[in-house]
C-alpha cells in the first residue's frame, strides 16, 4: 500500500463544477471512506485517482509520484462498485 494525497482538485463538466478545491490524504495504511448524496462527486474523484478521468487542475500522488498523467495500468490502484448498475449500458 502508499500514500495517497489529492490537493486541490478540480473538475468540471461543462458549465458544472463537481470537484471544487478537494484535498484529501491517506497514508499509507489507513481507511478512507467516501459518503456523500448522489451528485457529489465521490465517484468522480475515485476516476480521477484511478485514471479513468482527467482533472482540471490540482495534483493526485500515490506514493512519491505524482500521478495526473499516467494512464491507469502505471497507478496500481483500482475500485469497485457495490452496485454494479452504474455499468449498465
Amino acid at each position: 500500500m502508499a500514500e495517497l494525497k489529492v490537493q486541490s482538485v478540480n473538475k468540471s463538466f461543462g458549465s458544472s463544477q463537481v470537484l471544487y478545491d478537494v484535498s484529501v490524504h491517506v497514508s499509507d495504511g489507513q481507511l478512507l471512506a467516501l459518503l456523500g448524496p448522489s451528485g457529489s462527486g465521490k465517484t468522480t474523484l475515485l476516476r480521477i485517482v484511478a485514471g479513468l478521468e482527467t482533472l482540471d487542475s490540482g495534483d493526485v500522488w500515490i506514493g512519491e509520484t505524482r500521478v495526473n498523467s499516467l494512464p491507469p495500468w502505471r497507478r496500481g490502484c483500482g475500485f469497485v462498485f457495490q452496485k454494479y448498475a452504474l455499468f449498465h449500458t
